[in-house]
């Protein structure tokens, strides 16, 4: 037997437990009614009384089509989700004995990356017996955080995971 999705909103006769409601919405007029007024003015204009807001006193009732209110509200939130700012995480890789050149070279991408406005997670990975070479990876990712001070901040300081030392950089905020 398949499940009947519950309405997300309480519409016409499902509206219960209040005796008036404050209406609102085109072609009417607003203001404070009984719901069997309510629910006959809807009715009359072939519409659906939606509540709006059940916790507000008295209930914010709207006359609409239920369909094309559920559309709407669809549309807002895909809009919001659109408009919504995803945060991009890029990383950087190191050995423990990172060349100067290799440093730079990764420096520079780095510095475009947190221009463009990504985050910039860099690791030290340490390869077999490598991870007695803890402290130079530390220093490693220490020397390129203060590298990146003017284009970014350090939203985490290394910290050891397993084989990885990681270090966060986030942008700084453009003014």
């Amino acid at each position: 037997m398949p499940v009947r999705k519950q309405a997300e909103h309480r519409i016409n006769e499902h509206i219960r437990g209040v005796d008036e409601v404050r209406l609102v919405g085109e072609n009417v007029e607003q203001g404070v009614y009984t719901l069997a007024k309510a629910i006959e003015l809807a009715e009359e204009l072939g519409l659906d009384l939606v509540e709006i807001s059940p916790n507000a006193v008295p209930p914010v009732c709207r006359i609409t089509d239920y369909n094309k209110f559920i559309y709407e509200q669809k549309k807002k939130q895909k809009e919001i989700k659109a408009n919504a700012q995803k945060t991009v995480i890029k990383e950087i890789r190191f050995g423990p004995n990172t060349d100067d050149h290799d440093f730079e070279f990764k420096l520079k991408h780095a510095i475009k990356f947190l221009e463009a406005g990504d985050k910039v997670r860099s690791y030290v990975h340490f390869k077999g017996r490598a991870i007695v070479y803890k402290e130079q990876g530390e220093i490693l990712l220490l020397k390129f955080a203060q590298a990146l001070e003017e284009v970014g901040k350090v939203e985490q300081l290394p910290k050891l995971e397993g084989k990885r030392m990681f270090l966060i950089v986030a942008p700084k905020n453009k003014k």
